[in-house]
């Protein structure tokens, strides 16, 4: 299925802080902070601190602009400046923002780190490639990819039917982050 960015609304952060556009969750029918893991964009145009998701295992990736250097409260400081280059935290930890220069877009995947764990891959080599049943989602952050159900461009998000193995076609310039998504073992 794939998901084109336009049809996703933007909506408040949790904390009414910022916004951010909902690209999909699991399970389909979840809202709020009842999801297993969950990818949006979100838009920072301000030095408004993140919103708190207890129990939730965060990655970000710059998409957009300058970035922001991120101040967690367990004293790292993380520059969110290299486009593309996902960074890992807890959804429980404070995260103070200074924008490096204007408005900023990024990339997040929240997981359930008690039922699920998962990470965001960068894949920018041009070419056929295999995907597995592990990858939840792939985003179309750069450039052109052809899927079974028709092609994304950049902002569109394509959800794979078919348990894999899937192939997926990376056009010249492009960068496409994949989101790997497994249980954890009970």
């Amino acid at each position: 299925m794939i998901i084109r960015l336009a049809d996703c609304p933007s909506q408040p952060w949790k904390n009414g802080l910022g916004r951010t556009r909902e690209i999909a969750v699991h399970p389909a029918l979840a809202h709020g902070d009842d999801f297993d893991w969950r990818v949006s964009i979100a838009e920072v145009d301000s030095a408004a601190p993140f919103s708190l998701f207890p129990g939730i295992d965060r990655q970000i990736v710059l998409l957009d602009g300058a970035g922001f250097t991120m101040t967690l409260d367990d004293g790292r400081v993380h520059a969110l400046t290299t486009p593309f280059a996902p960074f890992a935290f807890a959804g429980e930890t404070e995260v103070a923002v200074s924008l490096a220069g204007g408005p900023t877009r990024d990339f997040n995947l929240m997981l359930r780190r008690a039922r699920v764990r998962g990470e965001v891959q960068a894949w920018t080599t041009t070419g056929t490639r295999m995907i597995d049943a592990g990858t939840a989602l792939v985003f179309c952050a750069r450039g052109a990819i052809d899927t079974s159900d028709g092609r994304l461009q950049a902002g569109d998000a394509w959800r794979p039917a078919a348990a894999g193995p899937v192939e997926i076609t990376l056009h010249d310039d492009t960068v496409a982050l994949v989101v790997r998504v497994e249980a954890v073992a009970a």
